[in-house]
Parts: structure tokens; C-alpha cells; sequence
């Protein structure tokens, strides 16, 4: 049975980005919506086509593939065929001369097309908008990050160490831990906005693997299974006893993610000051945490946070050597790397319903990346943590 995404739920997004435009762009007439990811957040469906919204009047899903795919599928009231733009373009009304596009995805050669069919002057983004709407969850997306966030903490605290086994390759954790996160319940991707980004599952590595250099903007590393396919983890490093175990993966339920990283000691325990460092991160999650609250900006969550932290900390905190990231956690929604994110130059206060993940995390030569993430809802009381509360390192003797 197919599970549709409330029309009143439809509505109100679509309300919202109106009223987002109206205060920030007066000006504008008509947005035109390509990737599938914003198709499905306005429409409920996720198909080839576009989403035409002007200011005043209805907006149309033209559907190039498939239109009875999105019937079944969608409450959104007005749904039409097209085989190309040309056929759109017969029905649909003349756009202005400025059309706000969604810049950060739409390609060159897939804008010309459109503007052959549609002619306007001038490009204006949309991005930003969208994604000032889609930060603030309702509490039909609530319950389904929630979701997700139940079926996170049961895999990675609960299930993850029963599956560690000496000579197991990092490969084949990773298809242990997909196959027990599909049987849950979760919905088989961990989907990722940064340009051309690939990703099935997340960093699943052994020891060093974690510190490896990785073309992902993210603290941790990984080898992957080849160069042509850096994901997963890799067939011929194999678990050894005192290795640490760095899991960092992905779940989501309809669409919606959270973002999880748990550590594991197997076999015997880390060196102290490795475990004293881990712990560090730990309590910087909490703080943070404990200023997830609507009013503050991120940027001063992460200078409040980076101010207090000392030189010999840092050196490898939130990466390794000169592969370090500049944030302290981001965003989650319908893809996992959403905006606004912990660090400097994000300066619009948060807002009750919105989701971050907080990963600190600190690099240890020959040890590999120690640190936490979990997913929390901002609250009036602070972060809401639904991806559970185990601070790491678990061991598994």
C-alpha cells in the first residue's frame, strides 16, 4: 500500500514558500522546480519533470516520466503529461522575463532546453528559499525522522556488536549492517545534495581506514572497495583484535534521514588518552547540544564551542592533518548534508522543528577517528536526541 504524503501537508509547504518568496524576493513571479528531490518535498512524488509555481494561481507537475506513477502516488491536485517541454509549454502560461531556478542543481544543457521552449531574460536562485522552508520540519516529517532515528539506534547500538567478527573485511560489515538497517525498516539510501556526490551507506572502517585521505567533505575517511567506487568499506582490510570500529551511516523512513556515528573497541580497549580524547567529543556533542534552541544562530553555537577547545585539541579535530572540516554538524531532512550548518557565516537564528546532526570527532595517528553523531530536534529545552544516547566506543571483548 502506498503510503501518500497528507494534501494538507502539500498545502501548507507550498503556502510556506510563498510566503518565504513573498518576504524576500517581492518581486517574483514564477519558480520553476527540476530536481526530484524538491519535486517530491512540494508534490509527493518523485518524477522526471517540473514543477511550475507562480506567485499567483495554481501550480502544475508537468511529468515527463512516469504521469501514472505520479496519479498513484500523489495527492497533489494538478498533475499533467508532457513528452518534452514543448508539450508544457502549449498549455502552461507565458513565463516573466526573471524565472528563479534552483542554480545549485540545475545543469546548463537541461536550462537551455527549458529556455527554448520557455524564453525568459534572466535566471534568479531559488535555492536558498527551499531550503529556508524545508529546515523547519512539521510534525508529519517529525514523526518520520523520528522513525528513523528509533531504527538507527537499534542497529548501531544493539546489532552492530553482535556482528563483529575477527577477519570479517570492512566490506562485509557493510552489507551486515545495510541488510539489518532494509530489514528495520529503513529506505535503502543515504541521499546526499553536495554536487555529484554518490553514496549508498556511509564510512564503515577499521582503525586507519577512518583517517584515510576521502574526497567526501566530512571529518572521517575511507578506501572503499576501489578508486572508482570509494564507498562501503573495503574487502582486504580485515578486522583485527584492538582494532577501533568507526561506523558512520545513514537511515532514513520515506525520504526523511538521520545521521548516526558509533564507535566500537574490539578485542581489547583503545589507549587511554585515545578513549580520553573520544570523550571529549562526547561532551562537546552535549554541549552543543544544549544550545540547540530556537533564537540562537549556528555561528555562535560553533565559535562558543571553538573558542573553549585548546591548540593540541584541534590539531586534529574534525579531521586529520589538512583534511579538516569547518563545521561542527549540519542540517537533516530529505537529504543528508541540508543547510543551515554549525559553522561560522550561518547567522539566521534556529527555529523550533529543526533537525541537526552533531558529529565531533578527532583524528588519532595509527589509532584512526574516535568522536560521535547523533541526529536532535531543537526544542525550547535544547536538542531533542532521537538517534540514541550511547556514547561510543562500546566494547566488544
Amino acid at each position: 500500500m502506498i503510503k501518500k504524503v497528507p494534501l494538507t501537508e502539500l498545502k501548507n509547504r507550498m503556502n510556506c514558500f510563498r510566503k518565504q518568496m513573498d518576504a524576500s524576493s517581492p518581486q517574483w513571479e514564477t519558480a520553476v522546480i527540476f530536481s526530484k528531490i524538491n519535486i517530491y518535498y512540494f508534490t509527493g512524488t518523485m518524477q522526471d519533470g517540473m514543477l511550475i509555481i507562480p506567485k499567483n494561481g495554481e501550480a502544475t507537475l508537468w511529468v515527463r516520466r512516469s504521469y501514472e506513477r505520479a496519479l498513484d502516488e500523489s495527492l497533489f491536485p494538478n498533475i499533467e503529461p508532457m513528452k518534452s517541454f514543448r508539450d508544457a509549454a502549449g498549455d502552461a502560461s507565458k513565463l516573466p522575463d526573471a524565472v528563479y531556478l534552483e542554480t545549485e542543481v540545475v545543469p546548463l544543457a537541461l536550462y537551455q532546453r527549458f529556455q527554448k521552449y520557455f524564453p525568459f531574460k534572466n535566471v534568479k536562485s531559488v535555492d536558498s528559499q527551499i531550503a529556508a522552508v524545508r529546515a523547519v520540519k512539521s510534525e508529519y516529517e517529525l514523526s518520520l525522522t523520528r522513525e528513523s532515528g528509533r531504527i538507527h539506534q537499534h542497529v548501531l547500538e544493539d546489532l552492530v556488536p553482535e556482528m563483529l567478527r575477527e577477519g570479517m573485511s570492512e566490506a562485509d560489515l557493510s552489507i551486515d549492517i545495510y541488510s539489518a538497517l532494509i530489514e528495520k525498516g529503513h529506505h535503502g539510501v543515504s541521499r546526499f545534495g553536495m554536487f555529484d556526490t554518490e553514496m549508498i551507506l556511509g564510512n564503515v572502517c577499521f582503525g586507519e581506514s577512518s583517517i584515510y585521505p576521502c574526497y567526501f567533505n566530512g571529518p572521517g575517511g575511507k578506501r572503499g572497495l576501489c578508486p572508482a567506487v570509494p564507498l562501503l568499506g573495503s574487502r582486504d582490510r580485515k578486522l583485527r583484535k584492538g582494532d577501533l570500529v568507526f561506523v558512520d551511516v545513514g537511515c532514513g523512513v520515506d525520504g526523511y534521514h538521520t545521521d548516526k556515528t558509533t564507535t566500537y573497541m574490539f578485542g581489547s580497549p583503545l589507549p587511554q588518552y585515545a578513549m580520553d580524547l573520544h570523550n571529549k567529543c562526547v561532551d562537546i556533542q552535549n554541549e552543543a547540544a544544549a544550545m540547540l534552541k530556537p533564537g540562537i544562530a549556528p555561528s555562535e553555537i560553533y565559535t562558543t564551542i571553538m573558542n573553549g577547545l585548546d591548540k593540541e585539541f584541534l590539531q586534529n579535530f574534525m579531521g586529520f592533518g589538512n583534511r579538516k572540516v569547518k563545521f561542527l554538524g549540519h542540517a537533516v531532512g530529505l537529504l543528508i548534508d541540508e543547510t543551515p550548518v554549525i559553522a561560522a557565516g550561518f547567522d539566521e537564528p534556529l527555529k523550533e522543528g529543526m533537525v541537526f546532526a552533531l558529529e565531533p570527532k578527532r583524528g588519532i595517528e595509527n589509532i584512526g577517528m574516535v568522536g560521535i553523531e547523533n541526529t536532535f530536534i531543537v526544542t525550547a529545552k535544547g536538542g531533542e536526541c532521537i538517534t540514541g544516547d550511547n556514547p561510543g566506543l562500546i566494547p566488544v571483548y
